[in-house]
């Protein structure tokens, strides 16, 4: 399969992989008791994490065609996770629990607002370890947004529940937004460690196959 023809494929699963995620939320599939930890909203993250995994380690040509995509602009698509300053705003109305809401919040608009910037100016093989850096503290910034609301209600049962992330419009989230950020860090710091088997090719070095 061409990159064009892959180019489709994805954009075209992405566009089901939103309305399956719109349609569950719609019927409430997601939701959970005040009582219970948000397990749907942690198995709707790590589902699509888990076949794009599967997917790029059992296809060469799709790798490949990872590995053409701009990194430039995968990297500035994270600028949309400024939006995390929803998470205060309903920490602030006691709708969400602050040990989830705070550092979910801060951390998104953290990566947020730094996206552009290290979109422009830190993807290119001259900036490859600060670009990696950034792409790793994007990914433990949603890892810890995730486990901080799977386990807000085990760490206090009395206090306030992570229900609101269950419904809409705050379930597509955890069920859309997490996974795709995530996937997208992923392709980026496999894109770096091209730069650096490159790097060794222009040296006279051999050139690896890079996995993801």
């Amino acid at each position: 399969m061409t990159n064009a023809k892959y180019a489709k494929v994805t954009t075209g699963l992405i566009v089901v992989w939103f309305l399956i995620s719109l349609t569950a939320s719609a019927f409430h599939l997601f939701r959970t008791g005040a009582d219970q930890p948000p397990l749907p909203l942690g198995l709707a993250v790590l589902i699509p994490i888990g076949i794009f995994a599967a997917w790029s380690s059992s296809s060469q040509t799709f790798r490949q065609f990872l590995l053409s995509l701009n990194p430039r602009t995968l990297t500035i698509v994270q600028a949309w996770r400024i939006a995390g300053f929803t998470f205060l705003v309903l920490y602030a109305f006691d709708i969400l629990p602050g040990t989830f809401a705070l550092p979910a919040g801060w951390g998104d608009i953290a990566i947020g607002a730094t996206a552009p910037l290290i979109a422009l100016k830190l993807s290119n093989p001259h900036y490859r370890k600060s670009f990696i850096f950034w792409q790793l503290l994007g990914i433990a910034d949603l890892v810890t947004a995730v486990g901080s609301g799977v386990t807000a209600r085990l760490i206090n049962p009395h206090g306030i529940a992570t229900s609101a992330m269950t419904v809409l419009p705050m379930s597509l989230i955890p069920t859309f937004a997490v996974p795709l950020f995530m996937i997208l860090h992923f392709i980026c710091i496999a894109q770096a460690r091209q730069w650096h088997e490159r790097s060794h090719q222009s040296m006279g070095g051999p050139l690896h196959s890079v996995g993801l």
